[in-house]
């Protein structure tokens, strides 16, 4: 059985690793050309690749998968099917028939809910209780084919989306190593999304995380969770930015304002800041260019920052 493997980031590591090594025959493996990275902006490869070299597996680079010239490339592979998780590109006509038993996508969400680029910041921003994974037979449109199988997991109140995408990322390859006997089998039957209960989430930008005091403490809250780890929250004080690391909300605003830094006694949180309801609890922070430190601990280097008015975006 010849498997192709399609994918990017972190959360597709561990699924190659299990194809690997459940001895499935991984002829080749597909991701994004290198791209800049840091301060010298030197180019990176990603994950995937990275894991793919160490392993001695064919690595493909194309910018994109639609000109017949990387169709023509990936037919040569002769794959039997495709395993796709995290790619980064909607795969076309042309390479959808190419495999016997199609391409099967993984996709960290329970469909149809959160089809789209950012389904783990997705859940957390809408406060759901439950997410998983969904693997599905990919089709021409985002997300939209027929789930073969979905597994899911609760979304604990401390889970950010770098830890959420690492627990899915488990759960993602255990039910690929379920799932692909009985596929390759012919035991299971493909069963159609409901597309009235069908969202979408759009890309994340790095502006989105710039916090807005105006909203909500539980709102914010979430947000910093959701952005965490890229683009994270952010705030800014006497011209610098100041990123809120963990935060917890907190009921009750009493007299302070939106974006006001108060006092917290005898709280957990080093300090706290106004939001439109309620008071956000502020943890751990980090100002541009120095290291992450506990909130107590900069408030006491910091005496002036208490009584700050902070801007909203």
């Amino acid at each position: 059985m010849r498997v192709v493997f399609m994918g990017t980031p972190e959360f597709a590591v561990l699924p190659l690793e299990c194809l690997i090594g459940s001895k499935y025959n991984v002829v080749a493996v597909y991701t994004p050309p290198d791209r800049p990275s840091g301060r010298g902006r030197s180019l990176r490869a990603s994950p995937v690749k990275r894991v793919a070299l160490a392993r001695g597996l064919p690595v493909f680079q194309p910018t994109s998968l639609k000109p017949n010239t990387a169709v023509n490339e990936l037919a040569g592979v002769s794959p039997d099917v495709i395993v796709v998780a995290a790619y980064g590109q909607l795969l076309p006509a042309a390479i959808l028939s190419l495999p016997r038993y199609g391409c099967i996508n993984l996709h960290p969400s329970l469909l149809p809910h959160f089809r789209g680029a950012s389904p783990v910041a997705a859940a957390i921003l809408a406060g759901a209780e439950f997410t998983g994974v969904s693997i599905m037979l990919m089709d021409k449109g985002m997300d939209t084919g027929p789930v073969l199988a979905q597994a899911q997991i609760p979304v604990a109140a401390k889970d950010t989306t770098g830890s959420l995408m690492a627990k899915l990322s488990r759960l993602a390859s255990q039910l690929l190593l379920e799932v692909l006997p009985s596929w390759l089998r012919g035991e299971l039957s493909p069963r159609p999304q409901n597309e009235a209960e069908a969202s979408y989430c759009p890309r994340i930008a790095k502006s989105d995380g710039e916090i807005d005091w105006q909203l909500p403490v539980v709102e914010i809250w979430r947000r910093g969770r959701a952005f965490s780890p890229w683009p994270g929250c952010y705030t800014r004080w006497r011209g610098k930015q100041l990123k809120i690391i963990e935060s917890l909300p907190l009921l009750g605003g009493g007299e302070s304002k939106p974006g006001q830094v108060v006092a917290l006694m005898g709280k957990e949180a080093g300090f706290g800041i106004g939001t439109g309801e309620g008071i956000l609890g502020v943890l751990r922070v980090q100002m541009a260019g120095r290291q992450v430190v506990l909130a107590a601990d900069f408030v006491r280097g910091q005496p002036q920052f208490i009584g700050a008015q902070l801007p909203s975006s």
